[in-house]
């Protein structure tokens, strides 16, 4: 049911070695190696060849030939995002440009001291949104509120290499006390992130089509997004030609408490992003329920 088992695809040593290529040969250099590591993905993984082709063919409507390449160079640009973000991580943010489309959207928001919610998508590279809002001047706080699926090995290592990074974590908890952490961030002018496109099973959800076909939504960010009196972002960071990123901030019109509202609005806006930038869709599974095994 467009759900996600909460793990990506990656390994340790893979990690270790794309390190080593950015500090011994540089970023380009790395995405030459990138190439190797696409065309396994490409060869080897069925399934998550199965969900990414049946994107492109089904939802967009490729061609049969058409797929095939954009599944390769959707795993080629998904490895150059992790590329990227791991080099600006441990202090390499002078080598990447970007242009901001909405800045003033948040900084209208953060001027009103209410605080707000942002909320993503796993498209593009939101990750490193954090490093180029420091350029522009713009003092925030950002708690992301995550499940915390992923503390992996792999997330352990990239932290002792990476500078300390501002963004602060709300987890989701059982007994709903998050809550309580959300609104003490807001009280404080910071800005709550949620991303609001992979669906867990057992947890509530919201349906809702999206490129043409109804898929399952987590409900929790837009109950909580649209009840809270507070603006609500869609933003996203987008990765384009030679090092250079586009980060995009649109605000939500949508009434209080109306969370089915809110979430046609995200749907749009990340269809919107989609139709620029097909390739950066980054989900591996079966997103739409649909794939016939």
């Amino acid at each position: 049911m467009s759900k996600w088992d909460g793990k990506s695809r990656g390994t340790l040593l893979g990690y270790k070695i794309f390190v080593f290529c950015i500090k011994k040969l540089g970023i380009k250099a790395s995405y030459f190696v990138l190439y190797f590591v696409a065309s396994y993905y490409f060869l080897f993984l069925k399934k998550s060849n199965q969900a990414i082709g049946y994107y492109f063919k089904n939802r967009l409507g490729y061609s049969n030939l058409k797929t095939r390449v954009a599944v390769f160079r959707s795993y080629f640009t998904f490895g150059q995002t992790i590329i990227d973000k791991t080099a600006i991580s441990f202090g390499l943010r002078n080598r990447f440009t970007y242009e901001f489309d909405g800045i003033d959207i948040l900084k209208n928001l953060l001027a009103k001291k209410n605080g707000g919610v942002l909320i993503s998508a796993h498209i593009g590279n939101f990750e490193i949104a954090e490093h180029f809002l420091a350029d522009i001047d713009l003092d925030c706080q950002i708690s992301l509120v995550t499940t915390d699926l992923e503390h992996t090995v792999i997330k352990d290592y990239l932290e002792s290499i990476a500078q300390k990074s501002s963004i602060k974590f709300i987890l989701v908890k059982e007994d709903m006390s998050h809550i309580f952490d959300i609104n003490n961030a807001l009280a404080n002018n910071e800005l709550i992130c949620f991303t609001g496109d992979r669906y867990f099973q057992g947890t509530k959800c919201l349906t809702e089509q999206i490129l043409g076909k109804e898929a399952n939504f987590p409900a929790g960010p837009f109950l909580i997004a649209s009840r809270l009196k507070v603006p609500v972002v869609f933003v996203y960071v987008m990765k384009e030609k030679n090092l250079h990123y586009h980060l995009y901030a649109r605000e939500a019109n949508t009434k209080y408490r109306d969370e089915k509202g809110l979430l046609k609005a995200y749907i749009e806006s990340v269809e919107s992003m989609l139709k620029k930038y097909p390739l950066q869709w980054f989900n591996y599974f079966d997103f739409w329920d649909d794939i016939k095994n």
